[in-house]
């Protein structure tokens, strides 16, 4: 299955669509300047399995490589996501400090 992504910013996210039209899951983020944190990442359970969490965390990255901002992974998936997509590390801050 196919999905797009797209930004949404009058909502603060990303949004993954599948052929339909059919929402499957989103990324919120706070975008200050040129610094974005992404906060959340939640797929629709229709639509879990299907890759829809990684396709949303690669264009979101790629949406802020792309418009050269820096980001903050808050969202424990795309934190996680990133320690296996190491070709984003020049873009995102670390912090040795856990947010619980």
């Amino acid at each position: 299955m196919q999905f797009t992504v797209t930004d949404v910013p009058e909502r603060d996210r990303f949004e993954a669509r599948n052929e339909t039209g059919a929402l499957a899951g989103v990324v919120t983020y706070q975008l200050t300047g040129t610094i974005i944190a992404y906060t959340h990442t939640e797929v629709d359970p229709e639509f879990e399995g299907e890759g829809v969490g990684s396709t949303l965390a690669r264009a979101v990255m790629d949406d802020a490589r792309a418009k050269g901002r820096t980001v903050v992974p808050i969202c424990p998936f795309l934190a996680k996501w990133l320690t296996r997509h190491p070709e984003y590390e020049q873009i995102v801050v670390r912090t040795t400090r856990k947010v619980k």
